[in-house]
């Protein structure tokens, strides 16, 4: 496959990666309110007012998702985006292991998401772009 087609197939990634933290940003933080969002973050035991957390959650990732969609900094976004669906699927492990076995958990979101950053980086590097 030459570079084109590898940079188009990066893009289509980044695209779907950028939709993946904007719709979570949006839809489940901001716009409607998930009250499983707002358990988790209590859960974590760590004081905070948890609706305020949640918007704030929200807006970081509508903006990562912006970010990463346009290709701003290079790879960085993307890599800062795979080692935080790490470590909130870690944490949701530890504070609310129960949703990892329902239906449209964090373990089926977050690994497909987690594949798109792997490909962006694979596919990026074999461009020799930063995108």
């Amino acid at each position: 496959m030459n570079n084109p087609d590898l940079l188009k197939m990066a893009r289509w990634c980044r695209w779907m990666l950028a939709f993946v933290f904007i719709y979570h940003g949006l839809v489940p933080k901001l716009l409607f309110p998930s009250p499983v969002e707002v358990q988790m973050i209590e859960a974590s035991g760590l004081g905070l007012d948890a609706q305020v957390i949640s918007s704030l959650a929200g807006v970081a990732e509508v903006l990562l998702g912006i970010v990463i969609l346009f290709g701003w900094f290079g790879r960085w976004p993307v890599v800062a985006a795979a080692l935080g669906l790490l470590g909130l699927l870690a944490g949701v492990a530890l504070v609310a292991p129960a949703l990892l076995v329902g239906a449209f958990n964090p373990v089926t979101t977050t690994l497909p998401a987690l594949l798109l950053c792997v490909l962006i980086i694979r596919l990026e590097a074999g461009c020799n772009t930063a995108a």
